[in-house]
């Protein structure tokens, strides 16, 4: 028998007992708060709206031992992940939490009051166990890294009162809650709906797949994309949800709807299928598609599959009947060229044709510019990635010249900005060490852990200028190893990161410096000056290394150019 939606009562409660919610509001001004993170807000909203219908809140210790142990809740009810409220031993101390104290829960965005929680315990998490049973323990799994390194120490369990709905401010009109589509589905006449999961954008085979669902089981679909956290690289929802927009009047007239899930999903594989299919339950679907290594995060770094590739088949299947909502498996679906048409792999006859285009590749052709063809995407599609993947040369890069005082780091900076100008075609920014000193760092000192934080905002300035498409150029001293690892993995989430080694002997920088800040440092009046008092780490992993005693700075500008030329970042 499938759950009730015991979880929207609590949505209800703001649109029907106004007296209450009124009530609600001034209570939580007068109460502790707690500022929710990002997952803590989509767990919410599920919560409150009924999405994660039987639960009525954050789980109780026995709900969430049972969860990990079993896969149901302490009065039985199937629920296959644990949704937990994680809290600090500081927030425990610093804000008096204990059970039967009543804290209102905050969203981090705008301080918004959305609910109450009344604790009924809490209790220190042991990380191994849930990592184990849950995730089943590789370290490496996205979810495992997640509950290890950000999830704090302790959960906090207990029930929800709905103060206010969450605001969100993109996609108004395609966030609905499970009681809002089904009642579209009523009013629709749909009695049969075919949900889809996707954190991807859809092209051409996902199109075919539920289609060919649809006609199977004479149904509806459902396209219910997670806009909440996804896998980290994953492409923005705000991309992805173009793509949907796109591809839906590929559909036939009246078949397909659109809605988004604002789901923070753990990629799970087959536990997290069973959730999904608990989710699409509440939210009316009747039938849910279910995958090869469904919601699973792929391969570990020695090429090991988190998950088995049917697993989440297997475990939904086993539940089926409780689940309360048909399971639709799929096999990857493959092109058939002389056909023109697409069609399930296990299908297909031995030594038939067939062309398939992986992801991969699919990222390659869009950051080289070349064709992506029609039989794989629909041309409206591939226009909305091509405008969230520009060909390289004009992605947004940072390039990070290292190197001791008067070592001509600063002088290449200066001839690769107008040498970038020159070109055209996208914006340059320099940031110079002592400007960065002077606008951003005037209070640090040049201690190892000053030196790390002032490039730490190094980092982020460059970091959001190459998410803006800008080409970036720093050259602060960065000494040290570990805040050039650091520069490096902050700003590759946005965009490709060079580091140029200024190798210039130390000898013959303070030889030429007619700075004197040399001087100045041998008789001790300037201190943690790199090369004199303080280390200069040599970098393990620059892209190029260049000395100023060996070329020049035109030479050093072309290799540089070269090199950016030689991955496509430079160039037409």
């Amino acid at each position: 028998m499938a759950n009730p939606p015991h979880g929207g009562q609590l949505k209800d409660l703001l649109a029907r007992d106004l007296p209450r919610a009124e009530s609600l509001r001034a209570e939580a001004d007068t109460l502790t708060d707690l500022v929710l993170t990002e997952r803590q807000l989509c767990d919410l909203e599920l919560i409150l709206c009924g999405g994660f219908s039987p639960l009525e809140g954050f789980m109780t210790k026995a709900d969430y031992d049972n969860v990990v142990d079993n896969l149901r809740l302490a009065d039985g009810s199937l629920f296959s992940m644990p949704i937990n409220l994680d809290v600090s031993e500081e927030d425990i101390e610093e804000l008096k939490l204990a059970p039967g104290k009543r804290v209102t829960l905050r969203d981090f965005r705008d301080q918004a009051a959305l609910a109450i929680i009344t604790i009924e315990d809490i209790w220190k998490v042991d990380k191994k166990r849930e990592a184990d049973k849950v995730f089943r323990g590789d370290p490496e799994h996205p979810a495992v890294k997640f509950l290890n390194e950000t999830v704090k120490s302790h959960y906090v369990g207990g029930k929800l009162e709905a103060i206010n709905r969450i605001n969100h401010y993109d996609y108004i009109g395609l966030r609905n809650t499970p009681a809002e589509l089904r009642t579209q589905f009523a009013k629709l006449g749909w009695q049969k709906v075919v949900a889809f999961q996707t954190r991807n954008p859809m092209h051409r085979a996902h199109r075919e797949l539920t289609v060919r669902a649809a006609r199977q089981h004479k149904a509806n679909v459902l396209i219910h994309p997670v806009v909440g956290l996804t896998k980290p690289g994953d492409i923005d929802h705000f991309t992805r949800v173009r793509v949907y927009e796109a591809l839906m009047p590929r559909y036939p007239n009246g078949m397909a709807l659109l809605s988004l899930l604002p789901l923070a999903m753990r990629m799970g594989g087959d536990r997290e299928a069973v959730w999904h299919a608990i989710i699409r339950k509440n939210y009316g679907a009747t039938h849910f598609i279910v995958g090869r290594d469904h919601a699973g995060p792929g391969k570990n770094s020695k090429g090991v599959d988190f998950y088995g590739p049917y697993d989440a088949q297997v475990l939904v299947e086993k539940y089926r009947d409780e689940l309360g909502i048909e399971v639709v498996p799929f096999q990857m679906m493959t092109y058939l060229p002389e056909k023109d048409e697409y069609a399930p792999k296990d299908e297909v006859p031995a030594g038939t044709q067939t062309l398939d285009i992986s992801g991969t590749e699919l990222r390659r052709r869009l950051k080289l510019g070349l064709s992506i063809p029609e039989w794989f995407s629909y041309p409206e599609v591939v226009k909305v990635l091509r405008e969230n993947h520009p060909p390289r040369h004009k992605q947004g890069f940072t390039i990070l010249l290292s190197g001791y005082h008067n070592s001509g780091r600063e002088a290449i900076a200066r001839a690769l900005e107008v040498t970038f100008n020159q070109q055209g075609g996208r914006p340059v920014s320099l940031l110079l060490g002592e400007t960065i000193r002077q606008e951003l760092s005037k209070e640090l000192g040049y201690s190892h852990d000053d030196r790390y934080k002032n490039l730490q905002r190094i980092a982020f300035v460059a970091g959001e200028l190459t998410k803006a498409g800008s080409v970036v150029i720093a050259a602060p001293t960065a000494p040290f190893q570990d805040g050039r690892d650091f520069a490096r993995s902050l700003v590759e989430k946005f965009g490709a990161f060079f580091l140029v080694h200024v190798s210039t002997p130390l000898e013959h920088c303070e030889k030429t410096d007619r700075s004197g800040l040399f001087k100045l440092a041998r008789e001790g009046k300037i201190t943690g000056f790199s090369g004199v008092d303080q280390e200069f780490e040599t970098p393990t992993n620059a892209d190029i290394t260049v000395d100023l005693t060996k070329t020049d700075v035109r030479t050093a500008v072309h290799q540089i150019v070269l090199l950016l030329e030689s991955q496509g970042f430079y160039g037409q």
